[in-house]
């Protein structure tokens, strides 16, 4: 999924590979991803936007593949930043219960 914001961040576009057509195991690939870059840059240069932030979140094939649709949709991409949540173990377990 691909969503398209302003500086302050509200929604412009939102798509995914499933509203694009896609169905089952075919929304999970770099093809999915590269329709749904294509079609977020499509929509951004008809608004007039020339330039963009990228923020990635989340696992998959697709992030790379849809970050060069982006680009080659014509928009200058200024930074690319990797918002992907890291675990780190998180609390201590609670201590077994003893019978």
């Amino acid at each position: 999924m691909a969503t398209l914001t302003d500086s302050n961040g509200h929604t412009l576009l939102w798509t995914s590979a499933g509203v694009l057509g896609f169905r089952n195991s075919r929304k999970s690939t770099t093809i999915g991803a590269q329709a749904v870059g294509e079609h977020i840059g499509a929509y951004a240069k008809e608004k007039g936007i020339h330039r963009v932030y990228v923020h990635v979140k989340g696992l998959g094939f697709g992030k790379e593949t849809c970050i060069r649709a982006l680009g080659t949709s014509g928009l200058d991409i200024m930074s690319i930043v990797d918002t992907t949540p890291i675990a780190h173990n998180g609390c201590r377990r609670s201590r077994a219960r003893r019978t």
